[in-house]
């Protein structure tokens, strides 16, 4: 809102109790797939858990060699977010342990980036690799 005179080009901004606390003049929406990327990258935060290459009957499609992404199903209600992931887990690592730290690892940075309530974090590991095979960007 602008104030100025009748007629004239001088305009000068509203107050800004005019404008009302910042709580009532809107809302933001955090998309699916927005909630998904930063799952995924949470992933890959997280040693000894990693992303998981399409596979057919068995057969990685596409490139297997390169570090594939977790694959991520989101959905935001409101201010509750579900989650579910598909990755691999180095072998020998205990598979439990790894779960349990990559589902309170994107509990935390969910909440930390998006202020969503991630009520669930469903998990199903998709192969498992070996040390060699498990391979971290540098960040």
């Amino acid at each position: 809102m602008t104030t100025g005179t009748p007629g004239g080009t001088d305009l000068v901004p509203a107050p800004p109790a005019a404008l009302g606390p910042p709580e009532t003049r809107g809302r933001t929406e955090i998309a699916d797939r927005v909630l998904e990327r930063i799952a995924a990258r949470a992933v890959t935060e997280v040693e000894q858990a990693g992303g998981a290459a399409r596979r057919l009957l068995g057969v990685p499609l596409g490139r297997d060699t390169a570090q594939p992404a977790a694959r991520v199903t989101a959905h935001v209600d409101g201010h509750l977010a579900t989650v579910a992931l598909r990755l691999s887990v180095t072998y020998p690592a205990p598979i439990r342990q790894v779960t349990r730290h990559v589902r309170e690892h994107v509990t935390a940075r969910v909440a930390e980036l998006t202020g969503l309530d991630v009520r669930q974090v469903d998990i199903d590991i998709a192969h498992l690799t070996s040390p060699g095979q498990q391979r971290r960007r540098v960040q």
